[in-house]
């Protein structure tokens, strides 16, 4: 009987150990590193280390939100998330029109919003298991309570990727118009925000008829997002 105590114990003790452990992975975690990036800048996420081993290098440069032209996130917004300053980072909406055009068999597309962007991005690796899904849903609402819109926007425009080894705002502006991130145009803001979806393809700089196209697109949703004031809660 002593024997089959200890041997109970022995299990019990390393169930234990591994709802700590897996506390700790899943929940303290998360919480402890969102309360830190509220503050300080990302560092390098896991898909700028995976495109260095694929040879395209990292352009990254940090600037706060006051040094990133409205017209850069009034296109995202238009381009992205059009309920972005209303949803409390899940658009159901969006959400069952994505599993309603996927089940009949149309073009793929997605429901993510820019929370749930900025929360895969900065936080999670590139793919589309359950795990990551999973993780992707827990971080989206722990930055919605920790950082609010402004701090999620900033962070998602100084995280994406915006070209091959080109990251964030700023070096994307440069890159591409060769003018700072706050200098950046309607027409040029439309262009960045047109390439989000495929930026080792699509060029801003030098847009096809297609991109021209959808950048005007952008364009003209942009102008409707500033009307209706969809931007209130970052501009």
């Amino acid at each position: 009987m002593a024997k089959q105590g200890r041997k109970g114990g022995g299990l019990w003790g390393l169930v234990k150990a591994v709802i700590v452990a897996g506390l700790m992975i899943f929940v303290i975690g998360p919480i402890i590193v969102v309360a830190v990036y509220r503050f300080v800048p990302p560092p390098v996420t896991f898909l700028m280390v995976q495109r260095v081993f694929e040879g395209h290098g990292l352009e990254r440069r940090w600037v706060p939100m006051r040094r990133i032209s409205p017209n850069l996130v009034r296109a995202v917004i238009a381009a992205e998330d059009a309920r972005f300053c209303e949803h409390r980072g899940f658009d159901v909406e969006a959400i069952e029109k994505a599993m309603a055009a996927n089940a009949a068999g149309k073009a793929l597309r997605g429901g993510s919003t820019i929370s749930q962007q900025t929360a895969k991005n900065v936080f999670l690796w590139p793919g589309r298991d359950w795990v990551r899904k999973g993780l992707e849903a827990w971080f989206t609402v722990l930055i919605e309570i920790g950082w609010g819109k402004e701090r999620i926007m900033e962070v998602y425009l100084n995280s994406i990727e915006w070209g091959p080894g080109v990251y964030g705002a700023e070096m994307a502006a440069q890159r591409n118009f060769h003018v700072p991130a706050s200098q950046l145009t309607v027409q040029q803001s439309a262009r960045l925000a047109a390439i989000v979806p495929k930026p080792l393809s699509w060029k801003a700089a030098r847009p096809g008829p297609y991109m021209k196209r959808r950048a005007g697109s952008i364009n003209r949703n942009a102008r409707a997002v500033r009307r209706e004031g969809l931007t209130a809660c970052v501009l």
